[in-house]
C-alpha cells in the first residue's frame, strides 16, 4: 500500500511564502500533490479582514494547481515561545488564543487539522531536568487540551495533533507519557492524535541507542499517530537534515516500518530547515532531489 508524501512548507519560510508561489513549487518542481502548511508563512493574529484575503488565496492556488492541505503546524516561529506550559497562566492564556487563532485561519483556508507541539516548562536554575513535568502543570495541560478540542469542534475541524519532542521539560517525551495523555484527551470532540518525527523519537541522548526507535513508537501508540514527520538524522539531535546529507534514517526501513505497524493510510511530510542566508536555488534543489529519494520507498 502506497503511503501519502507530501512536504511541510518549512523550507519556504522566507523564501516562498505566499501560496501563489509554493503551489506551484510543490506541483511542478517536486511533483507532490500534498503539503502540511506552516504558521511560519502567516501568522494567525494578523488583523482578521488580511487573514481572510490570505486564506482564500490558498484555496484559490491550491486549487488551481491541484495541491491539497494536509494540515496546518505552528512553525518554529511560535515553538520557540513555551506556549501552554510558560510558567505565568497568563502567557498559557495567550497561547490558548494563538491556537483559537490557527483554528480560525484553517477553517478559513479549507484546512481541517491542525498540530505541533504543546509547550515547555521553565529550567531549574541547577540545570537538573526532572522526569516528567509536574502534575499540576500535566492537569492544567490537558484541561486546555480538552477546551481546545471543544474550539476545534465548533471551528469545523477534523483532527489536532500533538508532536512528542525529545525535551525532558515539554510533553510527552516518552510513550507512556503519550499513552496517558491519549487516555486523558479521549472525551475531545475532536480527536487529539500524535505526529511522530523520525527526529524526536530516536533522540539517542535521551532514549539510548537501543530504545530510541521509532518502530517502538509506532506500535505502541499506533491507531492514535495520525502523522509523520521524516527527516535525514544522525540519531544525536533533532537535525531536519534532507536527504541528500548522510545520516541515519533509511527511506525504505522507513516505509517499512510504518507499513508493518498498519499506519500505512498516515501520511508522511518531509519536514527540513535551512539557514536563512543558503542561496534558494541550491535549498530547491535539495528539496527536490530528497523528494526523489523518498518516493520510490513510500509509493
Amino acid at each position: 500500500m502506497a503511503i501519502p508524501l507530501g512536504v511541510n512548507l518549512s523550507f519556504c519560510v522566507k523564501r516562498w511564502v505566499t501560496p501563489e508561489l509554493w503551489a506551484p513549487l510543490v506541483r511542478e518542481q517536486l511533483g507532490l500533490d500534498l503539503v502540511q502548511f506552516s504558521f511560519d508563512l502567516v501568522d494567525p493574529t494578523w488583523p482578521d479582514a488580511l487573514l481572510t484575503e490570505l486564506a482564500a488565496d490558498i484555496k484559490t492556488h491550491t486549487a488551481r494547481h491541484g495541491v491539497r492541505v494536509h494540515s496546518a503546524f505552528i512553525g518554529l516561529a511560535h515553538y520557540t515561545y513555551s506556549q501552554l506550559l510558560y510558567p505565568d497562566p497568563r502567557v498559557r492564556d495567550v497561547a490558548e488564543a494563538w491556537l483559537l487563532r490557527a483554528y480560525r485561519f484553517a477553517r478559513l483556508a479549507g484546512i481541517t487539522r491542525v498540530g505541533g507541539p504543546l509547550g515547555a516548562i521553565a529550567a531549574r536554575p541547577d540545570g537538573v531536568e526532572a522526569d516528567e513535568i509536574p502534575e499540576a502543570d500535566y492537569h492544567d495541560l490537558i484541561a486546555r487540551m480538552l477546551r481546545l478540542g471543544a474550539a476545534a469542534a465548533a471551528a469545523g475541524l477534523t483532527e489536532l495533533y500533538v508532536e512528542p519532542t525529545p525535551l525532558r521539560r515539554e510533553w510527552p517525551w516518552t510513550i507512556a507519557q503519550a499513552q496517558r495523555m491519549a487516555a486523558d484527551v479521549a472525551a475531545s470532540p475532536v480527536p487529539w492524535k500524535f505526529c511522530l518525527d523520525w527526529g524526536h523519537g530516536t533522540f539517542a541522548p535521551l532514549y539510548g541507542s537501543y530504545r530510541g526507535r521509532m518502530s517502538a513508537w509506532f506500535d505502541a501508540l499506533g491507531p492514535s499517530v495520525g502523522v509523520v514527520h521524516v527527516q535525514q538524522t544522525d540519531y544525536q539531535y533533532d537535525r531536519h537534515w534532507d536527504f541528500t546529507e548522510t545520516g541515519a534514517v533509511d527511506p525504505a526501513e522507513a516505509a517499512r516500518l510504518q507499513r508493518a505497524a498498519g499506519l500505512a493510510d498516515r501520511p508522511v511530510f518531509l519536514e527540513v530547515f535551512y539557514p536563512f542566508e543558503r542561496d534558494d536555488a541550491s535549498v530547491l534543489a535539495a528539496v527536490r532531489r530528497s523528494v526523489a529519494i523518498l518516493a520510490p520507498a513510500f509509493a
